[in-house]
């Protein structure tokens, strides 16, 4: 394995310098504007105490709010990319420089003011010369805290396009690649490690650094303003398209890299979260995407799916996918899981998935009024604890499914289900998959052929034009290996397809992939 790893550094060392810059340059000003703006409210609510209770107990509030939930908050104002990552950072890093400097001011000895006082220094002198070099050990641990916080946090910031070592995270987690994982993991720790121990040596020296930081800071903040209104400038004005993709297609044999090899063109990427790559794309953020062929944004964004002329997507046929253990132990799952078999038709998938994205419909709601339309049982049998675990990934239309499944086992058997939802990756479900975490969770067999299995090239092309080839050969290996068995597909393709705004396609004259590879190439 560790042969593996350094292999796979050594291969990407580019990509991993380039993730680590973006890392450490929206950490740092962060960090910046957190300490100017943390240090001058530390200070303020000293000689302000009635302040001091609301505004910890606000900075405080802060901290607690989950980093995604924060960074979701951020995009409706601030859209996605650095803007909304490096002001995510700050709010994060206030509370423990905020609270240090507070702390460290309010704990100088009175005795050792009252001297200062009657030596006849001025207020501003005793804070300078007095409360700030007794306070700094103090205010400079909270620097270094909000520094480490603010490093962990910011790998959550790759998912909103900001760029960073959460890049290869989250594509190692979505294609089920440790080493990839492992090479945006260990540098994030590094990195953390390495910083603490440059602040150590700086703090001794920290008196003289405050006004320069202050200045650096300052300059930072404006610089900060014009990207973000360059960054806000509509993509429509600029000529060269740019794509936003998820982590798992930058990755994926299938993905951006065998796309690029087929095509023969490469775009500008802007790598995203699944759900944010709707929002980038109809808010202009970005003009390319790698959508599903049954999202119900399509409808309602107005896209366009373009054809893929040379054929090269593969088919993604909705299964079950269970544990060959738990439906030995419970064999009435086979017969219940037959009666969705082909049931689901790509035109149905897609107007369920419209219904819960734009019609805010629940997906259980949603799942349950289609089975009932197809003539099928919803009313559980009886309650008690759970038998089964069906799981997801973290999109709608898996949510649909899994509400599908369950709903359908608890109609048509004694079986009681726990829904665990939202897993953020492929790797993460099929790790719960073998420690029977999860029983049942609904995928796609070129998810099953390219992610799970990866078997060599020349198989792979054997079989991806050829749906049953596919699934035949998914089933047939999954069991041998993993022990897990594809139940019946239930009927729709929900295949990866390019995207574009419906009024800009139009405009450029670009139907096909083809059309888009012509019109990067020339302009025209």
């Amino acid at each position: 394995m560790l042969k593996g790893f350094i292999s796979f550094v050594l291969e990407h060392r580019q990509e991993i310098l380039e993730q680590t810059y973006e890392h450490i340059w929206i950490t740092s000003i962060a960090l910046l504007i957190a300490i100017v703006v943390g240090i001058a409210a530390g200070i303020l609510l000293t000689r302000y105490q009635y302040l001091s209770r609301s505004v910890l107990g606000f900075v405080n509030i802060i901290q607690t709010v989950p980093s995604i939930a924060l960074l979701g908050f951020l995009l409706p104002v601030f859209g996605i990319g650095v803007t909304p990552a490096i002001i995510a950072l700050f709010l994060y890093a206030l509370l423990p420089i905020v609270r240090n400097t507070y702390t460290g001011i309010e704990g100088v000895d009175p005795a050792v003011i009252e001297a200062a006082r009657g030596l006849g220094m001025s207020s501003s002198q005793i804070l300078k010369k007095v409360e700030l070099p007794l306070a700094t050990p103090v205010i400079f641990a909270g620097i270094r805290t909000a520094m480490v916080i603010n490093i962990g946090v910011a790998t959550l910031c790759a998912l909103i396009a900001a760029g960073g070592l959460g890049e290869f995270i989250f594509r190692g987690i979505a294609v089920n690649n440790v080493n990839m994982i492992l090479a945006g993991a260990i540098p994030a720790s590094l990195l953390a490690i390495l910083l603490d121990a440059i602040l150590s040596i700086f703090q001794k020296y920290i008196q003289v650094l405050l006004k320069p930081l202050l200045v650096i800071a300052t300059l930072t903040g404006v610089l900060l303003v014009g990207y973000a209104l360059v960054e806000n400038m509509t993509m429509d004005s600029k000529k060269l398209l740019t794509a936003g993709f998820n982590s798992e297609f930058m990755e994926r044999e299938d993905g951006y890299p065998g796309f690029t090899k087929a095509y023969g063109f490469t775009l500008p990427v802007r790598e995203m979260e699944i759900g944010l790559m709707y929002e980038a794309l109809r808010n202009k953020k970005v003009d390319v995407i790698s959508g599903f062929s049954t999202d119900g944004r399509i409808k309602a964004y107005d896209l366009r799916v373009l054809k893929d002329d040379k054929n090269y997507y593969p088919p993604y046929y909705a299964a079950p996918l269970a544990r060959k253990e738990i439906l030995e132990q419970y064999p009435q799952l086979r017969n219940i899981f037959s009666r969705l078999a082909g049931k689901i038709s790509e035109e149905a998938m897609m107007q369920m998935n419209f219904e819960v994205d734009q019609e805010k419909r629940s997906s259980r709601e949603v799942a349950r009024a289609f089975l009932e339309k197809s003539g099928m049982k919803t009313i559980p049998k009886r309650t008690g604890e759970p038998a089964i675990v069906i799981g997801s990934k973290s999109f709608t239309e898996n949510f649909i499914l899994a509400e599908m499944f369950a709903a359908l086992i608890e109609a048509y058997s004694p079986l009681t289900v726990e829904l665990r939802l939202g897993f953020g990756g492929t790797k993460l479900l099929m790790d719960a998959m073998k420690t029977d975490a999860v029983d049942i969770y609904p995928e796609y067999t070129g998810t099953g052929l390219l992610v799970l299995l990866q078997p060599e090239k020349d198989v792979i092309d054997s079989l991806i034009r050829d749906k049953q080839k596919v699934y035949e050969y998914v089933k047939r290996m999954s069991e041998k290996r993993f022990e897990l068995e594809w139940l019946q597909p239930l009927g729709f393709n929900n295949t990866t397809a390019m995207m574009m705004r419906e009024n800009q396609a139009k405009r450029l004259k670009i139907e096909r992939i083809s059309d888009l590879k012509q019109y990067v190439q020339t302009g025209q």
